[in-house]
């Protein structure tokens, strides 16, 4: 689907500093954004001058187990929880959705509105997947890691902090991220490779990334030889040594996304996170929802 008639191809800045797109936004039409809105996203980021947003919704077809902790935090997980422990992700309403990102395209003709979605573990469910971007339907498609397989079941990789040494769950997390990336050409953009790090637990004390550095590289030497894209998440901002480490092991482009979840967050963090990828060399397209590239 192409871009609402009209968007800019000019380079937005603001001030001196190039706005990239924001190319990770969800909206009411993923279920774990019950105050999102498309709409009012698209206002917000034509306020802060944003050239593009891209709407990743969550398709989730695993399904995982949940533990107390987070059923009494999380009504909405509660909700979606059965008897069983297993929590059920809600299927995406392509149809309101499609229909919604036409509406904002003709609502908002400066911002350049891409469909998309966020495969949430889709080397696990190759099928559905298949079947949904066989639609055509879907510009910007991302592949991310929630849960991991755990005896004979899928536990949220958070959680299982809570049933595991921490740094055991970081290493199966990553080892299960270059998993994804070899059993499955789904998506084009690799988000928040650093989701488990979310979670860290205080009592693991201070989180040394450091220590990390091989299962990271790993991952990111996966990624760059199947010439896809890093995602620079800024829910958290990315550390500054993973885009190194993506440029020492062969990677090439980066995307920026906000990961947000309601309209406010649309663009937070990204103009920080343009000026580290541009102190390790990347640069942006020629139009300003390209992907950045390092030259050459």
């Amino acid at each position: 689907m192409g871009a609402a008639c009209g968007a800019s191809t000019k380079i937005a800045t603001v001030g001196h500093v190039i706005q990239p797109a924001d190319g990770h936004v969800h909206t009411e039409f993923s279920w774990d954004a019950p105050d999102g809105s498309m709409e009012r996203t698209c206002a917000r980021a034509v306020q802060l001058g944003l050239p593009a947003v891209a709407f990743t919704e969550h398709v989730d077809y695993s399904r995982w187990t949940v533990d107390d902790v987070v059923l009494e935090r999380s009504p909405l997980r509660r909700e979606l929880t059965g008897p069983d422990g297993v929590l059920v992700p809600p299927e995406l309403d392509q149809e309101r959705y499609l229909a919604s990102i036409q509406r904002c395209r003709e609502l908002f003709p400066s911002l350049r509105v891409i469909s998309g979605v966020e495969l949430g573990e889709p080397h696990w469910n190759a099928v559905p997947v298949a079947k949904l971007l066989g639609t055509g339907h879907y510009e910007r498609v991302l592949g991310s890691l929630h849960a991991l397989p755990v005896d004979g079941r899928l536990v949220e990789a958070n959680a299982l902090y809570r049933q595991r040494p921490a740094v055991e769950v970081l290493r199966l997390y990553l080892a299960e991220i270059a998993d994804l990336i070899a059993r499955t050409d789904a998506f084009a953009v690799l988000a928040h490779l650093d989701y488990a790090v979310r979670g860290w637990p205080a009592e693991a004390g201070p989180f040394d990334l450091h220590a990390f550095e091989d299962e990271f590289r790993h991952a990111l030497r996966a990624l760059a030889a199947t010439d896809r894209t890093l995602e620079v998440n800024t829910r958290i901002p990315l550390a500054s040594e993973i885009v190194r480490w993506w440029r020492d092991e062969g990677g090439k482009v980066v995307t920026f996304g906000s990961d947000a979840h309601v309209p406010d967050a649309v663009g937070t963090g990204l103009s920080a996170a343009v000026h580290m990828v541009e102190a390790h060399g990347f640069r942006p397209g020629r139009h300003p929802y390209d992907r950045w590239t390092l030259p050459g």
